[in-house]
């Protein structure tokens, strides 16, 4: 896959679609939790989860925006026990656009503005199965010359109800560039 979008700066930037990326604020929490409770792959949060997140942890993710709609967005941060550790928690687009890749370009340019700011991996976890992810991260990994190394984070059995076990994608280290 070729990346065909900007890496964004804190201004944002305008994709070839007419997508802009900038910094999530809380107001746009009603429109995230929409959007991610019709994404069939993730678990859901609660609005107020996402409101809290734009407060604090805006900074490392990122909201897309079409004529000022919310049409994708990344919610991460970096791991404190492991600050050189970019954690992706969710990324999702709205399929109605069709926006060929938007979803992993928007995981794309929110690691990719992360490692500019010194992180030497990428974290996210997977339940067994999602391939879709999988492509993805194995793509960005090989796009940037860097492994990927697996580990199962936590078994199926640690959830209350039926999950998959959750697997620890960690891509890195990252060559100097």
């Amino acid at each position: 896959m070729t990346t065909a979008l900007p890496t964004p700066g804190p201004s944002g930037r305008t994709t070839q679609w007419g997508v802009q990326y900038r910094t999530p604020r809380p107001a746009d929490a009603p429109a995230v939790w929409r959007l991610a409770e019709r994404t069939a792959a993730l678990d859901p949060n609660g609005p107020h989860h996402y409101a809290l997140w734009f407060r604090d942890f805006a900074d490392t993710s990122l909201v897309a925006t079409l004529d000022e709609e919310v049409v994708g967005f990344v919610t991460g941060y970096r791991r404190p026990e492991a600050p050189d550790t970019y954690f992706v928690w969710q990324y999702a687009a709205a399929a109605r656009f069709a926006l060929p890749f938007l979803d992993a370009e928007l995981f794309e340019a929110a690691a990719d503005r992360e490692r500019a700011r010194g992180a030497r991996y990428v974290e996210t976890t997977a339940a067994t199965g999602s391939q879709g992810l999988v492509t993805v991260l194995e793509q960005y990994a090989r796009g940037r010359s860097a492994p990927v190394r697996t580990a199962l984070l936590f078994p199926a059995e640690r959830f209350p109800a039926a999950h998959a076990d959750e697997v620890l994608y960690r891509i890195g280290p990252f060559p100097a560039s």
